[in-house]
C-alpha cells in the first residue's frame, strides 16, 4: 500500500470538463449543504427519516473530490450493504461526470477483506486465505465439537456458532474472552471450543465473516506501523448508517479515525451519517451507544441535524416525532415537512374485535383504495413478528389481491410450518409417505440413509406405507438400539394421537392433540433448545399454526384448506401488496402503510421487555417510529381487543405506543371506546405508564364450547397422573376431558385425559 497517491484521476488542467453542468450544491437545503461543506474535523450528521441522507453522503463524497481535498483512493467510504455501495458509486460518478474509479468504497466486510489480504501474515494467514460460507463454518465447528466430546444434539452447533459470532462482533478474540464473558453453552466449554475453532481455521488458511473484521482490528491494535499507513492514506472517512454499527465495527472505525493531532493538525476527518431514532438491530449486535457517544469519542465534533422530511405528510411526522420523544437515550431532533405543507390525513387508529376482523378490515380498506386507482405496490402491511402474516395472507388470497412477502417466505412455506404440517398429514393419513419421510428424522432420531433405505425396501416388498413398514421392522426386531427406541416412541405418539382424535370426534380436540403430538415427538422441544436468533420466531409461528387450526372443525378440513391456499400461485405482475416485518421495512417507503397488532405483549414485544428492560422498550419504540415514517400519505394502526392463543381467547391491552401518539393528529375508529375502557381499568402504574414487565393478557375462557356431560371416569383436579413421555404430574385444572397438568420435569401442559392415567395418588 502506498503512503500517498502520486497521480490523480482528475488532472488540474482537465478539471472543468468533469464539473457537472449545474451547481450540485444549489440543490441542497441549508442543513444538507452545511453537512456537505463541513470538511474539516469530525462531523456527525443526524439524518431523520426521509431527510435525504443518501444525497448528503454522495454529494459530500463528490465535493471532496471536486474541491481537490483528496484523491479518490484517499477517501474511505463504508456502507452496510452492497446495494448501498453500488448506489453511492453510481451517484458519485454522476456528479463527477465520469465513472468513479479507484475508490475505497464498500461494505465493512468487503473493505476489511481487502485490507486483511495485504496484512494476513500478521494473524497467521496468507493473502490467498479462503472465506468460509455458513455451511462450511458449521461443518468445521462440528468437527471441533466432536474432538472436545461435546454432544451436538444437546448443544446444537448453530447455537454455539451464534455465541462465537457474538464474541467476534464485540471484538473478542479467544484470549480476550474472560471467564466472566464465557458462556454456559456447551457445558462451559464454549471459550475452549472457540479457541480450537480459530486454530483450525488458521490451519486451513481460512476465516469466517466475523474474522474479517476481528483480524484486521487486531492488526491495527497491535501493529502501529500498519495503522500509521492507513492514517497517512485516508484523509477522509465517510460512514453510512452509523447507528447500526456493532462493537468491532466501531473499534475499527475509531482506530482509523483517531489520529495524532501533532502529526495531523486537522484531526479526524470522519463523517458519520445516521439516526439514533432508527437503531433497531440490537439483536444483530448493533450498539446505539456508538452514535450517542460520538462527541465524546471525537473532541470538537460538530453535529448537523437534517430535520426536513421530504417523504411524509405533516400529521405523520408530528405523530412520529411525539412518539419517539418518549425515549430518553437519544440526541434529539424533530422532523418537519420539507415542502411547507401542513395538510394530510391524520393517523387512523382502528380498534377491532379479534385478529380475523383485523385482517378483514385491512383487506376491505385495500380493496377500496385499489378501486380508487391506488397501486397495490404502494401499500404495505408491516408486522412486528413473522407469525402475524398468516391471517393477512389468507385474507388477501380470499380477496384475490396479489401480494409478496418481502424479506421472507410465505407463512405456509416456512420450514417449521412445513414440518408441523407433515406431522399433521401423517396423523390424518398414515399412508402419506412423503410427509412421513420428511419428519421421520426431524428431530434427529438416528435415521440415516441406510435405515431409510431399509424402510423403503420393507414398504415395497410388503406393499404397505412407510409408517406401517416401520412398525413391521420394530415388531420383528430388525431395528436395533437407539434407532429402534426412537422410532418406537414416534409411532407410539402417533398411535395415542389417533386414539385421542377417534374418542373425541368433532369436539375441537384436534388442536390439543396436534399440540401434544408436537410435544411428544420432540419437535417443539427441538426449537426450544435451539439458541439461534431465529428459534423464538419459529416457536411463535408454530403457535400461530395451532391458532389457525382452531378455526376449523377437524384436522382434515384444515389440511384441505392449506392445500388450496398453497395452490394459489403468486401473481407474476409487479403490482402486489407488500407484506413484511417492521425490521425488514427500514429504508423503504409506501403511500399507505398498515400497522396491525399494536397490543401489549405483541408490540412492544413481551420477550423484548423481559430480556431488555428499559433499553428493550426504547428499541421497540424506535421500531414503531420506523414503521410510522415508512408512510408517505397515510398510516393506519390497528389493535385487537381479543386474540386466540391455541384454543384460548385472551383479552389484549392496546399498546402503550398508541397512548403516546398526540391526540390532535390521530383519528379513532372501530370499537375504540371498549379498548380505552380496558386501558383505563388496568392497574395503576408509576408515572401513568405501563411497567416494563407489563401484565400479560388475561385469559378469558379456555375452551369456549357448549358444556358436555361429564364422563364417569373424569380425572379431578389434584390427581397425580402419569404420561408415557412427560412422566408424573399433577392436574391443576380440568374441563370435562381437557386437563391442564403440571409435570415434574416437562412443566405445564394441556392434554386430553386419554393421554394420561391416574398414578394412584393425589396431591
Amino acid at each position: 500500500m502506498t503512503d500517498a497517491p502520486q497521480t490523480s484521476s482528475f488532472p488540474p488542467q482537465a478539471e472543468a470538463e468533469f464539473l457537472p453542468a449545474e451547481d450540485y450544491l444549489e440543490r441542497l437545503n441549508p442543513e444538507q449543504r452545511e453537512a456537505v461543506e463541513t470538511l474539516d474535523g469530525p462531523l456527525l450528521v443526524l439524518a431523520g427519516a426521509g431527510t435525504g441522507k443518501t444525497r448528503v453522503l454522495t454529494t459530500r463524497f463528490a465535493h471532496i473530490l471536486l474541491s481537490r481535498r483528496a484523491f479518490p483512493n484517499q477517501v474511505l467510504a463504508v456502507t452496510f450493504t452492497n446495494k448501498a455501495a453500488r448506489e453511492m458509486r453510481e451517484r458519485v460518478g454522476h456528479l463527477l461526470g465520469r465513472p468513479a474509479e479507484g475508490l475505497w468504497l464498500g461494505t465493512f466486510h468487503a473493505l476489511c477483506a481487502r485490507m486483511l489480504r495485504r496484512h494476513a501474515e500478521y494473524v497467521g494467514l496468507t493473502s490467498s486465505f479462503t472465506i468460509l460460507d455458513t455451511d462450511d463454518q458449521i461443518r468445521l465447528l462440528k468437527q471441533v465439537m466432536e474432538v472436545n466430546r461435546i454432544d451436538n444434539k444437546r448443544w446444537p452447533p448453530q447455537g454455539l456458532m451464534g455465541v462465537i459470532q457474538r464474541w467476534k462482533d464485540r471484538g473478542l478474540s479467544p484470549d480476550r474472552v474472560t471467564p466472566a464473558e464465557d458462556s454456559e453453552f456447551a457445558g462451559g466449554k464454549a471459550r475452549l471450543v472457540y479457541a480450537d475453532y480459530q486454530a483450525r481455521l488458521k490451519q486451513l488458511n481460512a476465516c469466517d465473516f466475523g474474522d474479517l473484521m476481528l483480524h484486521i482490528t487486531d492488526i491495527l491494535r497491535t501493529r502501529p506501523d500498519v495503522l500509521a499507513q492507513y492514517h497517512r492514506s485516508f484523509r477522509y472517512i465517510l460512514v453510512d448508517e452509523y447507528q447500526d454499527t456493532n462493537t468491532v465495527q466501531y473499534l475499527w472505525l475509531r482506530l482509523l479515525a483517531q489520529k495524532d493531532p501533532a502529526q495531523y493538525p486537522g484531526g479526524a476527518n470522519i463523517c458519520c451519517v445516521g439516526d439514533d431514532d432508527q437503531s433497531i438491530y440490537s439483536w444483530r449486535g448493533a450498539e446505539v451507544e456508538n452514535i450517542l457517544r460520538f462527541e465524546k469519542d471525537f473532541a470538537g465534533a460538530r453535529i448537523v441535524r437534517l430535520e426536513s422530511n421530504y417523504r411524509s405528510t405533516a400529521p405523520i411526522l408530528a405523530a412520529a416525532s411525539a412518539l419517539i420523544a418518549h425515549n430518553g437515550g437519544r440526541l434529539g431532533k424533530t422532523l418537519r415537512p420539507g415542502r411547507n405543507d401542513s395538510s394530510g390525513e391524520k393517523l387512523l387508529v382502528a380498534s377491532v374485535w379479534d385478529s380475523d376482523e383485523e385482517a378483514r378490515t385491512v383487506g376491505e380498506r385495500m380493496e377500496q383504495l385499489h378501486r380508487d386507482k391506488h397501486p397495490l405496490s404502494e401499500m404495505a402491511i408491516l408486522v412486528r413478528a413473522g407469525f402475524q402474516t398468516r391471517a393477512f395472507e389468507e385474507r388477501l388470497i380470499t380477496l384475490g389481491l396479489p401480494y409478496r412477502v418481502v424479506g421472507g417466505l410465505r407463512f405456509y412455506e416456512r420450514a417449521e410450518i412445513r414440518d408441523a404440517m407433515a406431522y399433521m398429514r401423517v396423523l390424518n393419513q398414515p399412508a402419506d409417505d412423503l410427509a412421513f419421510e420428511r419428519i421421520v428424522n426431524v428431530p434427529r432420531r438416528g435415521v440415516g440413509d441406510a435405515a431409510l433405505q431399509a424402510l423403503h425396501v420393507e414398504a415395497r416388498e410388503a406393499q404397505v406405507p412407510l409408517a406401517m413398514a416401520t412398525m413391521r421392522l420394530i415388531e420383528r426386531g430388525t431395528l436395533k438400539g437407539r434407532l429402534r427406541e426412537q422410532l418406537t416412541l414416534l409411532m407410539a405418539a402417533f398411535g395415542r394421537a389417533r386414539e385421542a382424535l377417534s374418542q373425541n370426534p368433532g369436539t375441537g380436540s384436534h388442536v390439543l392433540v396436534v399440540e401434544a403430538l408436537l410435544d411428544e415427538t420432540g419437535y417443539a422441544d427441538m426449537w426450544k433448545r435451539d439458541k439461534s436468533p431465529e428459534a423464538p420466531g419459529r416457536l411463535d409461528n408454530l403457535k400461530e399454526l395451532t391458532r389457525a387450526l382452531a378455526d376449523f372443525e377437524s384436522l382434515g378440513g384444515f389440511l384441505e384448506h392449506v392445500s388450496l391456499v398453497m395452490e394459489n400461485e403468486e401473481n407474476a405482475g409487479a403490482d402486489r401488496v407488500n407484506l413484511m416485518t417492521l425490521h425488514g421495512a427500514k429504508g423503504l417507503e409506501f403511500d399507505t402503510v398498515f400497522l396491525p397488532g399494536w397490543e401489549e405483549g405483541v408490540f412492544p414485544s413481551q420477550r423484548t421487555l423481559d430480556e431488555g428492560g428499559n433499553k428493550g422498550l426504547e428499541e421497540e419504540r424506535r421500531l414503531a417510529y420506523v414503521g410510522i415514517t415508512r408512510a408517505r400519505k397515510r398510516a393506519i394502526i390497528s389493535h385487537a381487543v381479543n386474540r386466540r392463543i391455541y384454543a384460548n381467547w385472551q383479552s389484549s391491552i392496546p399498546s402503550r405506543f398508541i397512548d403516546e401518539l398526540p391526540a390532535e393528529h390521530v383519528e379513532q375508529a372501530g370499537s375504540a371506546a371498549l379498548a380505552r375502557e380496558q386501558l383505563r381499568s388496568a392497574p395503576p402504574v408509576f408515572g401513568g405508564q405501563f411497567p416494563l414487565t407489563a401484565r400479560r393478557p388475561r385469559t378469558v375462557e379456555a375452551w369456549e364450547e357448549p358444556p358436555r356431560a361429564k364422563r364417569q371416569t373424569s380425572i379431578a383436579v389434584g390427581t397425580r397422573v402419569f404420561h408415557q413421555k412427560f412422566g408424573y404430574g399433577t392436574v391443576r385444572a380440568a374441563d370435562d376431558d381437557r386437563l391442564e397438568i403440571e409435570f415434574e420435569h416437562a412443566g405445564m401442559k394441556k392434554l386430553l385425559d386419554t393421554y394420561v392415567e391416574p398414578a394412584g395418588s393425589s396431591s
